[in-house]
């Protein structure tokens, strides 16, 4: 099962340049204890990360990436303390709503031409660090950052994946730092690993093939059935 899971958020990840973490941790979650879903999440996506890096530095919009990414690595170690001193209990139900959060702010109008300055942009990766360490979820401040501005496809998912490389980064080498993260999960998420080379390659085929507003529209889709897919089991 944990198979077959990976492998289809492996291809959202691939389509959307982001999701991956978005739909594993709440549904790992239900399997194991939400701390090691979300190390198991980072560390895929530190494991996938290298994978077509060349392109994606290319298409990215590079100055803001780097400056989120920057910022974001070093509010990751806070995000793990805090997922740290959370009860299980809480710690899914804040999961869940960060993943609802994340569908409800891609419904935001977009923004005109310019782009966002440095201080929007230094506290989405702020934000995109605590969640890094808390959830293995970059992606609710970055998503829409990135899809609320008039940019081609292409340059907003090379720039989310560049950012979600290095929060998993930083996300890894915090985990193993303060004790989250262990022998057993990595061996884990290795395990795991060709289930997400597989679907992510199927994902990047499929990328382009689609309308930017298509594109968009199946983007702010994945959240909200990931958003509430988590809360559905969070219930049950």
């Amino acid at each position: 099962m944990l198979a077959a899971v990976t492998f289809g958020a492996a291809y959202i990840r691939g389509l959307t340049g982001f999701g991956m973490a978005i739909i594993l941790v709440p549904l790992f979650g239900l399997i194991v204890k939400p701390g090691e879903a979300v190390v198991i999440a980072i560390l895929l996506q530190t494991l996938i990360g290298p994978v077509g890096l060349k392109v994606i530095l290319a298409d990215a919009h590079r100055q803001s990436a780097l400056l989120i990414a920057g910022f974001a690595v070093l509010a990751t170690p806070l995000g793990i303390l805090l997922l740290m001193h959370t009860t299980p209990d809480v710690a899914r139900l804040m999961i869940a709503a960060i993943a609802i959060g994340a569908f409800l702010l891609v419904l935001l109008p977009q923004r005109g031409e310019l782009r966002p300055g440095p201080r929007e942009t230094a506290l989405t990766g702020i934000a995109a660090g605590v969640l890094t360490g808390f959830a293995a979820m970059p992606g609710p401040p970055v998503v829409p950052f990135y899809l609320r501005q008039p940019i081609p496809p292409k340059e907003a998912r090379a720039s989310m994946m560049l950012v979600f490389f290095a929060t998993a980064i930083a996300g890894t080498i915090s985990a193993f730092a303060l004790g989250l993260a262990d022998g057993r999960l990595l061996w884990l998420s290795l395990l795991l690993f060709p289930s997400v080379l597989l679907g992510n390659w199927l994902g990047a085929r499929s990328f382009g093939k689609v309308a930017a507003k298509v594109w968009r529209s199946f983007v702010a889709g994945i959240l909200g059935l990931a958003g509430l897919s988590a809360v559905i089991r969070l219930l049950n």
